[in-house]
């Protein structure tokens, strides 16, 4: 094996799979003294770098098991004006979870809800914060299966550890009293520690009926809301009925 060889092997070996894929044309450059060593080996390294950001947010995402990505830039806030854009590019900033807020965004199905979340969720894989979404009535069955398996407190923990955690859809399906309390204790567990964001079709006033207990949707209000939320309405139309009309 030749010195070129060698060196390709050690790239790959190193995981440096770009720069193994692009030094052969660099090579050239620098034999027909098109540039200087120096520039090809920086050229090499800042786009090696940029693609192992690029397979590092890959990866993130994935982990963070969006149903579709989304980009805030995708948003129309034209179609919708109730949503504040500036707000929103705020949020962008992680800002919130310096203070461990939380985001809640109330309206009927279509309008975008999901959309900002996703598009909140991939910013923040994109900063590099540990992120999950999943939807509510999933989270449920997850922590009650846990409970009936005798480990609820193991799972609670590893859902109270994500630095962002996205709730879609609460109370889009009918909750139980026992299935609310375990929401509870989940919220609980993440108040003034970390930031969840929750999406939901009913305004807070009616969060008694949706999870079927004033008494548990009070205490979840109280520490999801009260003090460290954002409540942003949503009052345009829906997206989707808009596309089949059209």
């Amino acid at each position: 094996m030749n010195q070129y060889q060698r060196l390709v092997d050690n790239l790959t070996k190193l995981n440096l799979n770009n720069m193994a894929a692009s030094i052969a044309d660099y090579r050239q450059q620098v034999n027909d003294s098109q540039i200087s060593f120096s520039e090809a080996l920086l050229e090499l390294t800042d786009k090696e770098i940029a693609y192992q950001r690029q397979e590092s947010l890959k990866r993130r995402i994935k982990r963070a098991r969006f149903p579709i990505v989304k980009r805030l830039s995708d948003f129309n806030y034209q179609f919708q004006p109730s949503v504040n854009q500036q707000q929103i590019d705020e949020f962008a900033t992680m800002s919130f979870l310096d203070n461990q807020e939380n985001i809640i965004f109330i309206g009927s199905p279509g309008v975008g809800k999901t959309h900002l979340s996703i598009g909140l969720g991939v910013e923040a894989c994109r900063q590099g914060v540990r992120t999950l979404f999943i939807d509510c009535h999933e989270l449920i069955l997850r922590l009650k299966a846990a409970q009936e398996k005798q480990h609820l407190e193991r799972v609670m923990r590893r859902y109270e550890r994500y630095d962002l955690l996205i709730i879609d859809e609460l109370g889009y399906l009918p909750i139980s009293e026992n299935e609310a309390k375990l929401l509870f204790q989940l919220i609980n567990g993440r108040y003034e520690r970390k930031s969840t964001i929750i999406t939901n079709n009913a305004p807070l006033s009616s969060w008694g009926i949706v999870l079927n207990s004033t008494a548990t949707a009070e205490a979840i209000l109280d520490r999801l809301v009260y003090y460290h939320s954002h409540v942003i309405k949503i009052k345009g139309k829906s997206y989707r009925l808009a596309s089949v009309s059209s």
